[in-house]
């Protein structure tokens, strides 16, 4: 770029040139054209209030978490903290940080679990432990709706060809009980009372032979929501004694949250939303770590907005998938199930055989079901007319 072009782009991105009407701002990368977003949601564009439409941190405006990722990806650590001390001052965030008891009145949902994610490095130490009691509440909230349709979906440990008399609880087949038992039915209680349970017969299996599943979780701060979910259902199959279970976030840097995923709430206190994305490192992080590929099961989780290299990343998962892993990505694992994502790069690696694709907290329990079978995960989608993203042509 020359010195007259690089003097307008700042120029444009210092005036805050609208970006839509074909003026100096139309030549702005999409780099830049985010960044500018991201400023004008704050400043507006010079006036003393944001244009229609256009800026502010309001309810019509993007999520907190996802301005937060935008503006830590696009500046230092300095100026960073300047931005959110002028957010905090100018749109009323203040509030919320600053007076749990206002924290403690909101109607808590997944979306502002995500922005006091994203808002815990700068809230004071008297918010935290609200914050913390709202997280709670809505970790159990879903836990409570989405662990028990996880539990069964993944309870591959069960060899459901062989039966037994002596199941465990977790483990009886109902429907044949109560067909075995309907002579014992009790008209005043109007119940049957089983004389005989019949149950599936659970295989013990060493931990060596346990399939394995790997959620690569893109931490950026478009994918907030995401990560929500994402580290319930972790925490969840981690739970399970079937199933060896690995969360890994990522964003530039690498966390692997394994160890935490005891307790969802710390799991979601070490995340660190927003910053740039670097998807094809977190890949080789887990490729690292990946012993017997046939057992591992690679759900990324990222809207493939790549910042570091792109080839390398289509290389390596292709490289992983003809090693027999099981690789799907998911470009987004929200209630709407709608993402917004990267054309081109999901093209070319759904041209590797690789299902993309986005889906709902409620499908993802049969998703993982149809993974840990091995069966067509593409196949799966299709039938439920998820929007499967087309190979490159």
């Amino acid at each position: 770029m020359s010195e007259t072009d690089e003097r307008n782009r700042r120029w444009t991105l210092a005036l805050g040139v609208d970006t839509e009407d074909g003026g100096a701002g139309a030549s702005l990368s999409d780099s830049d054209r985010r960044m500018s977003e991201a400023l004008t949601a704050l400043y507006g564009n010079g006036d003393e209030a944001p244009k229609k439409g256009r800026g502010g941190l309001g309810g019509s405006a993007p999520r907190v978490a996802k301005w937060l990722g935008d503006i830590r990806e696009f500046f230092s650590a300095p100026v960073v903290q300047v931005i959110q001390k002028d957010a905090f001052e100018r749109k009323g965030l203040r509030q919320m940080l600053l007076e749990p008891e206002f924290l403690a009145t909101v109607e808590a949902d997944v979306n502002l679990i995500a922005d006091l994610v994203a808002l815990r490095g700068v809230m004071p130490e008297k918010t935290k432990d609200t914050a913390r009691i709202v997280i709670a509440k809505v970790v159990a909230e879903l836990m409570e709706r989405l662990e028990r349709r996880t539990a069964d979906a993944v309870r591959g440990a069960l060899n459901r060809s062989l039966r037994t008399n002596r199941p465990r609880f977790a483990d009886i087949d109902w429907p044949r009980t109560i067909k075995a038992n309907l002579r014992h039915y009790q008209p005043e209680h109007r119940t049957v009372v089983p004389e005989r349970l019949i149950g599936f017969l659970r295989q013990q299996r060493r931990i060596v032979d346990l399939d394995e599943v790997i959620l690569c979780v893109d931490q950026s701060g478009s994918m907030a929501t995401s990560v929500v979910y994402a580290s319930i259902f972790a925490a969840v199959m981690a739970s399970l004694p079937v199933v060896a279970t690995k969360l890994v976030c990522f964003d530039t840097a690498i966390v692997d949250l394994t160890e935490e995923l005891a307790d969802p709430v710390e799991v979601l206190f070490g995340v660190q939303l927003g910053g740039g994305t670097d998807i094809n490192s977190a890949v080789a992080y887990c490729e690292e770590r990946i012993e017997r590929p046939s057992k591992v099961h690679l759900i990324l989780i990222t809207d493939l907005y790549e910042g570091g290299n792109a080839d390398a990343l289509v290389d390596r998962l292709a490289r992983l998938a003809t090693r027999g892993i099981n690789v799907i990505v998911l470009l987004a694992l929200t209630d709407t199930g709608r993402p917004s994502y990267d054309p081109v790069l999901s093209a070319k690696v759904a041209s590797l055989g690789i299902p993309v694709f986005a889906c709902t907290p409620d499908q993802f329990p049969d998703l993982m079901a149809t993974a840990l079978k091995r069966e067509d995960v593409a196949g799966w989608a299709a039938d439920r007319d998820i929007k499967l993203v087309r190979p490159e042509t």
